[in-house]
């Protein structure tokens, strides 16, 4: 069963631009050869919150992958075993997106819910109905 999940990986800060372009490659034509799809993003040098690895700053790679279980237990085996790689975590997000077309869906159905006595307002009142000439409408029943 296919699912989306994001791996997000942090690397050496000194690590060159053409060895981190052949890592991505990598581990792109990993998924792929599974059977999933991949989309890479490097975000950049960027400071870390506390020391990694003895390192203040690193290199951020956000991938989004489509696959299985396996595939991504194969991807993260070897983020393990890559020495330039300091920090990595992979997060399942398709009940996540699931979950916000649900809400998504709730809003849209409740805008055309509330969209529709708009509507009925704007519309003219039809006349008030007058009792005929002979009836009279029955008193209100009073409670004690």
């Amino acid at each position: 069963m296919n699912r989306s999940y994001e791996l997000m990986f942090i690397v050496r800060p000194d690590m060159v631009d053409e060895d981190l372009n052949k890592l991505v490659a990598t581990l792109e034509s990993t998924v792929t050869s599974a059977g999933g799809t991949a989309k890479a993003e490097v975000w950049g040098k960027r400071r870390l919150a506390y020391k990694v690895s003895k390192f203040n700053d690193g290199i951020f790679v956000l991938f989004m992958i489509e696959g299985t279980g396996a595939i991504i237990h194969e991807v993260e085996r070897r983020l393990r075993v890559t020495e330039q790689v300091i920090k990595f975590l992979s997060v399942r997000t398709d009940e996540e997106l699931k979950r916000l077309d649900k809400i998504k869906k709730l809003r849209d159905a409740k805008k055309k819910t509330s969209a529709a006595p708009a509507v009925a307002a704007s519309a003219p009142a039809p006349a008030p109905v007058t009792p005929e000439a002979g009836t009279e409408a029955a008193p209100a029943p009073t409670t004690v």
